[in-house]
């Protein structure tokens, strides 16, 4: 995967992660005079750092572009696809399609669609792992609607699991939306549901890996 650079939200963490390892490998070098627990001890750190700074990455994408096409707001598996009713905002039976993302998924999401938001809100939750079908209403999550512009109406959640503790969003109703444009982020493993009309024809099985932004989740 081709790398263009590291997220914003990265700040905070990295200063974290910089200051535990700092904490850790000096006072190891000082007083442990056993080289193979140095090396040990190296390995673990290195490993920690890299780990915090790939779950960061901004990775190169060759987005969709295609006022018909809904594609994956997010990278992960497909862990549900299902009929519901969504009652948040839509009100009306739709088909949710629900991307688990893991600690060593991309953790941006984007836009699925084009059109104008035309809702969102955010609620405080609890923190049940994402896997949960309870998570998409008990827990922490981030709720946004897009009309396109032929009047099809897309609903997508950023739910918080039990590691995620930070949902981070960058748009507001009214705003323009643009497909494969970022929206938001969420921190450390988390999921995305996605709420789409009856018509829309499903692209994606569950168990699937997919990509956001490339993947094609749905055409309307």
């Amino acid at each position: 995967m081709a790398i263009k650079g590291i997220h914003k939200e990265s700040k905070g963490t990295i200063a974290v992660a910089t200051i535990l390892t700092l904490a850790v490998a000096i006072p190891s070098y000082l007083y442990i005079p056993y080289t193979w627990i140095l090396a040990i001890i190296a390995l673990v750190l290195i490993g920690f750092n890299y780990m915090v700074w790939q779950f960061f990455r901004v990775p190169v994408r060759n987005f969709l572009t295609d006022d018909n096409t809904v594609a994956c707001p997010s990278d992960g598996k497909v862990v549900v696809i299902e009929n519901t009713f969504e009652k948040e905002f839509l009100k009306e039976d739709c088909t949710m399609v629900s991307i688990f993302m893991s600690p060593l998924n991309v953790h941006i999401n984007w836009f699925p669609i084009a059109g104008k938001v035309i809702y969102t809100k955010y609620h405080k939750g609890k923190f049940l792992v994402a896997f949960n079908p309870k998570s998409s209403e008990l827990n922490e999550r981030n709720t946004v609607a897009v009309e396109s512009q032929s009047g099809q109406k897309v609903l997508f959640r950023q739910i918080a699991g039990a590691v995620a503790r930070r949902i981070c969003w960058y748009t507001k109703e009214g705003d323009a939306a643009k497909q494969g444009q970022e929206f938001g982020f969420i921190k450390f493993g988390s999921r995305v549901d996605i709420f789409l009309p009856k018509s829309a024809q499903i692209k994606v099985n569950l168990e699937q890996k997919v990509t956001g932004g490339e993947t094609v989740l749905a055409t309307l």
